[in-house]
């Protein structure tokens, strides 16, 4: 192999970690949560709230995450975020009550705020050194992540119930993930001196830019899209479709495999067709592929529809964080907060659509949702990388 070969693969390995990472911190924890419940003697109400409340802590650590990363960079961002969400886990098995419970679960949304956004700001360096695509198979290796923890929670259960072993082991095991990927993690580019810093500070609020809002709106769409999936899938198929016991749960599985099987090959045709037809004509795909399932129905046309959406929306978040790295940590945090928001209320709002009307008309929101991800691709400067799309001026790199 050549040296450069030899950096790009080091480094590739090394982000790809930190997308693991994430993925195994987030399973492990909630893959417990039957066992927090049982600790702390919590009802469902209680349960749900824990669950926002990390999805709280991510949406709100935009304002942190920005200053953070002009302060510290994404590489030491990444490391010490990273670390973090170990000692989470280790607070998580000792946890007294629920107040405290809700304290650590916030500052693990928080912790998991800071790394998206530094480990999607070295993915989209390591393409732009590298000039190679590689972004949506770094997000496939979080899928990995959660694919591992869930099996070392079914493991570490067949022995002993006790938190803090499971908790423990997993915390080890991220602590050495993260030491062996620091090496390989990209250098940041030269901060601004401390006269622009000063300047920038004394501007105060800054509106974000309009191409910021678009990049953030497809994220928030395509979020909205992925989560109601996993959460409503299964019972679209029990309530409506009428699928048997033993294949409601195939929607999920569905929507998750080929997601993850269109992240490994996504790349290649990021390169030869460009991210914004991918995405444009992805979104498309999995708005039309949904609403036709809905209308034929029955259980094999929704399957094949919830695999649209899967291979649709798969490099959607990628190739949106590519974009909106190149114009600075500053849209890349909102955008990351932006998708993260969506993630979290998406699904809460499909649930007052069909309660208002039908899980029928719930599922064509989540529809429509995957065609206005394809509308917003449209007012996006996309990157051009390869045979990507024809090239544009990109617009200066603020927010």
């Amino acid at each position: 192999m050549s040296p450069v070969r030899d950096d790009y693969r080091r480094s590739q390995l090394a982000i790809g970690a930190l997308f693991f990472v994430l993925g195994f911190q987030y399973a492990t924890w909630v893959s417990r949560v039957p066992a927090l419940k049982a600790e702390l003697g919590l009802g469902e109400a209680r349960i749900g709230l824990l669950l926002m409340t990390c999805g709280i802590g991510a949406a709100v650590s935009f304002p942190l995450v920005a200053v953070l990363m002009r302060r510290l960079g994404s590489r030491l961002l990444s490391v010490l975020s990273a670390l973090a969400l170990g000692v989470i886990l280790l607070a998580l098995s000792v946890v007294p009550d629920y107040p405290v419970t809700l304290l650590v679960l916030f500052c693990d949304g928080v912790a998991v705020g800071c790394l998206n956004v530094a480990m999607n700001a070295q993915g989209a360096a390591l393409e732009a050194r590298f000039e190679r695509a590689t972004m949506s198979r770094l997000h496939a290796t979080f899928s990995a992540g959660s694919l591992l923890a869930a099996l070392l929670a079914s493991a570490v259960n067949a022995f002993t119930g006790t938190l803090a072993v499971h908790f423990g082991l997993a915390a080890a095991l991220l602590a050495a993930v993260v030491a062996a990927a620091r090496p390989g993690l990209l250098a940041d580019e030269p901060q601004q001196t401390a006269a622009e810093e000063e300047k920038k500070d004394r501007r105060g609020f800054v509106l974000p830019a309009v191409a910021t809002l678009w990049m953030g709106l497809a994220m928030v769409f395509g979020t909205v899209t992925e989560g109601a999936m996993n959460d409503w899938s299964a019972l679209y198929l029990k309530d409506v479709v009428h699928a048997g016991a033993g294949l409601a749960p195939l929607g999920i599985a569905v929507v998750s495999v080929m997601m993850v099987c269109a992240r490994i090959f996504a790349d290649g045709w990021r390169t030869r067709f460009g991210d914004g037809r991918i995405v444009r004509t992805g979104s498309l795909l999995a708005g039309l592929g949904l609403a036709l399932a809905l209308l034929v129905g029955g259980v094999l046309p929704t399957l094949l529809g919830f695999a649209c959406v899967g291979l649709g929306v798969a490099a959607v978040t990628p190739c949106v964080y590519v974009a909106a790295a190149r114009r600075g940590a500053d849209a890349l945090s909102l955008v990351a907060a932006m998708g993260t928001t969506g993630l979290l209320a998406g699904p809460a709002v499909i649930g007052f659509v069909a309660g208002a009307t039908s899980l029928v008309w719930g599922m064509a929101a989540v529809a429509t949702s995957a065609a206005l991800v394809s509308l917003c691709a449209t007012r996006i400067t996309w990157p051009s990388t390869g045979a990507r799309d024809t090239p544009t001026r990109e617009a200066p790199a603020t927010t």
